[in-house]
C-alpha cells in the first residue's frame, strides 16, 4: 500500500516544456513512474520526447485528463502563474495536484487553499519536493534511487531533510515520503499525511519532520496524541537557530516560545514521539524501534 500515489497513478505535467519541467519530467520518466503528457497551451498538440519517451502535449489540464486518464499533475510553473494553474488543474477534477514551485506568493496559495474547499482535488506544496512510493511512482523532484520500498512512512516539511531521512533507513524502505513545504500555508499538512500513514496497513512507522515557526508541528503532536496508534519519530530543524531569526523556509519564523524547536520538540516528546536532535540521531530512534517489530 501507499499514500496518495501508486504504480497505477498516471501523472501530466503542468510546465513540462520549461528548463526544470522537462529536466525533472526525464527524472520522473527514468524513475518507472506513468507520465502520460504534459500542458502548455502554446504548445498545444505537439509531442516532445523525455527520458526516452514521447509525450504529448495538451492545451487544458481537462483535456489532457480527458485523453489520457490522469489523475495526478506535477506543476512546474513559475511562481507567477502557480496561482492560475493550480485553479485550472482544480477545476479539472485532478485528484491530486503536486505544487514544485518556490517562491509562490504566500497571498495566491491562501486563495488557492481557500479555493480547495469543497473541492475533490488535493493539494501538495507548493515549494516541496513531492511525493514518492518507491519502485512504483515518483510524482516531483526526490532522487528515485536513494531508497526502495519498505515499512516507514515519511512526511516532512523539508526537500532535502527528506533526502536525507530516505538515505539513512534506505535499508528498511519507505512506503511513501511525502514533502510537503516549509511555507506558510500550504495544501496538505503533517496532520493530512499522518492520517494516511494511520490508515495505510503497509507502513508501521512514521517519520515526522518540521522546522521552526508557526505551530503545525504542535498542532500535529495533538493529533498523535489523540489518534495515531503506530510509533512517530520525529525531528525538528532550527535547534541552533538564533531567536528572532528567520531562517532561509518562508515558514521558519519564531514567534514566543511557541515555534521554537525546543516547544516543538516538548510537544512532540508529550505525546510520545521520540524526538532526535539531529537527523541521524533521528534515524536511529526509528532504527532502534523498527528492529523490535
Amino acid at each position: 500500500m501507499s499514500i496518495y500515489l501508486n504504480k497505477d497513478s498516471k501523472i501530466i505535467v503542468q510546465g513540462m516544456t520549461g528548463g526544470m519541467g522537462a529536466k525533472h519530467t526525464t527524472l520522473m520518466v527514468q524513475s518507472g513512474a506513468n507520465i502520460v503528457g504534459g500542458v502548455n497551451a502554446r504548445k498545444a498538440g505537439q509531442t516532445v520526447e523525455l527520458g526516452g519517451k514521447e509525450l504529448p502535449v495538451f492545451g487544458t489540464v481537462e483535456e489532457a485528463m480527458k485523453e489520457t486518464g490522469a489523475d495526478v499533475s506535477v506543476a512546474f510553473v513559475p511562481p507567477a502563474f502557480t496561482k492560475d494553474a493550480c485553479i485550472e488543474a482544480i477545476d479539472a477534477e485532478i485528484p491530486l495536484l503536486v505544487v514544485i514551485t518556490e517562491g509562490v506568493p504566500v497571498l495566491d496559495t491562501a486563495e488557492v487553499v481557500q479555493y480547495l474547499e469543497g473541492k475533490s482535488t488535493r493539494m501538495i506544496g507548493p515549494n516541496c519536493p513531492g511525493i514518492i512510493t518507491p519502485d512504483e511512482s515518483l510524482a516531483g523532484i526526490t532522487p528515485h534511487t536513494i531508497a526502495g520500498k519498505g515499512p516507514v512512512g515519511l512526511v516532512s516539511k523539508s526537500g532535502t531533510l527528506t533526502y536525507q531521512m530516505m538515505y539513512e533507513l534506505k535499508d528498511f524502505g519507505f512506503t511513501t515520503a511525502i514533502g510537503i513545504g516549509g511555507d506558510p500555508i500550504i495544501g496538505t499538512t503533517h496532520i493530512d499525511a499522518l492520517e494516511a500513514f494511520e490508515n495505510d496497513p503497509e507502513t508501521k512507522a512514521i517519520v515526522m519532520i518540521g522546522e521552526i515557526g508557526g505551530d503545525a508541528e504542535e498542532r500535529a503532536a495533538a493529533y498523535i496524541k489523540e489518534h495515531v496508534t503506530k510509533p512517530v519519530v520525529g525531528y525538528v530543524a532550527g535547534f541552533t537557530a538564533p531567536e528572532g531569526k528567520t531562517m532561509g523556509h518562508a515558514g521558519a519564523i519564531v514567534s514566543g516560545s511557541s515555534g521554537t524547536a525546543q516547544a516543538k520538540k516538548e510537544a512532540l516528546e508529550a505525546a510520545g514521539v521520540k524526538v532526535g536532535k539531529t537527523p541521524s540521531e533521528t534515524a536511529a530512534l526509528m532504527r532502534e524501534i523498527l528492529q523490535k517489530l
